[in-house]
């Protein structure tokens, strides 16, 4: 399976999750690849879209090599903690952390996240490749006490997938291929997203999130 970019495969995503349309769900992105996707799933569904702040944690040998990850509140998981030693860890946790106060700061001005406390919340990446990250961010939103926690991604290394899958309530993952090596092999076009890119996704969506109304909600489905 090949997406031809990050917005078509929001749109197969869309496919497989609308049973959850109506009933108003947290769209969860985490930035900054998966943003413009979470965008056009919260308006396939209309739903709210935000954003999880976590970032990998990587190791001194290989920066693309995620030991782990953290979230805003400080949280981490540790996937590999043999790759590096604890000084390494200590001062990677440190500047990943005030990454994500920067980002928190641009995307929001400060502003505390969408509370998904009651709610379906759906949690987006454009893909998983050790699954470090997500399983951070599952960690995240799951400790604010959601109804309902569902991790989407278009494609996933099966090792990874299967890593992150009792982490949710439901997942949902269009491709699994045995010959996963990396997110990017499977889109024909897969651009980097800048900050700017995310800040004006998360502007235009701004106000979508308001109450319904009585009655203007499904149940939620499952």
């Amino acid at each position: 399976m090949l997406f031809r970019d990050r917005l078509d495969a929001a749109e197969r995503l869309a496919a497989a999750l609308a049973p959850y349309r109506g009933c108003h769900p947290l769209v969860l992105a985490i930035p900054r690849g998966a943003v413009p996707m979470g965008a056009a799933l919260a308006q396939a569904l209309d739903g709210e879209l935000d954003v999880v702040l976590v970032h990998k944690l990587s190791s001194r040998w290989n920066p693309e090599y995620a030991i782990g990850a953290i979230d805003e509140g400080g949280r981490v998981f540790v996937s590999d903690p043999e790759a590096d030693d604890a000084a390494w860890l200590a001062a990677e946790k440190a500047r990943r952390l005030d990454e994500l106060r920067r980002r928190r700061a641009l995307y929001s001005g400060g502003a505390a996240g969408a509370d998904p406390q009651g709610r379906v919340a759906i949690v987006v990446d454009d893909g998983l490749a050790t699954g470090a990250t997500m399983l951070a961010a599952l960690h995240a939103v799951r400790a604010r006490r959601p109804h309902k926690l569902v991790c989407a991604v278009p494609v996933a290394a099966p090792s990874s997938l299967e890593r992150v899958r009792p982490y949710a309530d439901e997942l949902v993952c269009l491709h699994a291929p045995a010959d996963f090596r990396a997110v990017g092999q499977f889109f024909a076009r897969f651009e980097q997203v800048e900050d700017d890119e995310v800040v004006d996704c998360l502007r235009r969506h701004r106000g979508r999130d308001g109450d319904d109304g009585p009655g203007g909600r499904k149940p939620v489905p499952g």
